[in-house]
């Protein structure tokens, strides 16, 4: 535990971190550093907030931290930082700050494709208001989703999915109340009309919807995925896709970002989203709430909150 008396020096990616927290707490020093110029403390930083989304000199300058305690992450996944941290670092993620930014998003996208929004955009742009449609659009209601990586988000999307009549099946990695394991799968996947990943990417996850998993899914199953693109086989969505049998709608995928000309723009029955399911109005004023509490704890010697690996502080 740290002497309470002590100046906590840390390093925050927002140039006026007093105004962006709403007051620093009593005892932290802050320096900004979002890539670029170094900071003039780096010896003696303590507590470390990297750059959201930011280039792979934010997370390498990890290592030039020596008195480094405690990494602070502005999103839920955290794979990345891993391989960067050294015994006796602290790293915790910003759980809840991105449940209601992402479960809007899913439920956008499932809308956005039942409904084909799409092609209304086009109509748009092109002036035209067609006097039929061959078929109707789809409806979300008596629609079952599953809900696959069922934690603070999927609780999230399935308060903002109660009201479109739909039923919930939900898979965790393991079983619990309500919950089914992922061992389930492959009796649940069937009974899906949506499937939505929200799985956070480690080895058990890595390329987990495969050739194998997208065949389990139901003629006119909808795919979507806000989770991370590698959970995602790429070259066996492209098959399942190339047969016009599902749907997909990406917030994330593999590669990302996604290169011009790769197949995936252009394949069928595939709504894709730059990776925003974050990027909302109401981040900044939760990872403010976040960062500062964490910090006010860390200053004070009191356990901090979100710890995802190394020692608990």
């Amino acid at each position: 535990m740290r002497v309470m008396a002590d100046v906590v020096k840390a390093v925050l990616p927002w140039e006026d971190p007093d105004s962006f927290l709403g007051g620093l707490p009593a005892r932290v020093d802050a320096e900004y550093y979002a890539g670029g110029d170094l900071p003039a403390s780096l010896d003696e930083v303590e507590f470390y907030v990297p750059s959201y989304m930011g280039s792979s000199e934010v997370v390498e300058v990890i290592a030039r931290m020596p008195a480094l305690k405690v990494v602070q992450t502005q999103t839920a996944g955290f794979e990345n930082l891993l391989p960067h941290l050294r015994d006796g670092v602290t790293l915790c993620n910003a759980r809840g700050v991105h449940d209601a930014s992402t479960a809007e998003l899913a439920v956008g996208l499932i809308l956005s494709t039942y409904r084909r929004l799409p092609r209304a955009v086009t109509n748009q742009e092109r002036g035209e208001w067609p006097t039929s449609y061959a078929e109707l659009d789809d409806s979300l209601a008596d629609r079952t989703v599953l809900i696959l990586g069922y934690g603070s988000i999927g609780e999230a999307l399935e308060r903002r999915l109660d009201g479109f009549e739909c039923d919930i099946i939900r898979v965790a990695r393991r079983a619990r109340e309500g919950v089914h394991p992922i061992s389930a799968l492959p009796d649940l996947l069937p009974r899906a009309d949506v499937v939505v990943l929200l799985t956070p990417a480690t080895d058990e996850t890595r390329g987990m919807v495969d050739a194998k998993f997208l065949a389990q899914l139901k003629d006119g199953a909808l795919l979507v995925n806000v989770a991370r693109g590698v959970v995602v086989d790429t070259d066996a969505l492209l098959a399942e896709l190339s047969t016009e049998r599902i749907s997909a709608a990406l917030d994330v995928t593999d590669p990302e970002p996604l290169p011009a000309g790769h197949p995936l723009w252009s394949a069928p029955n595939v709504l894709i989203n730059p990776h925003r399911g974050g990027a909302s109005t109401a981040f900044a004023p939760r990872v403010a709430r976040l960062v500062r509490a964490q910090l006010e704890r860390y200053a004070k010697g009191e356990p901090l909150i979100n710890v995802v690996a190394g020692p608990p502080r």
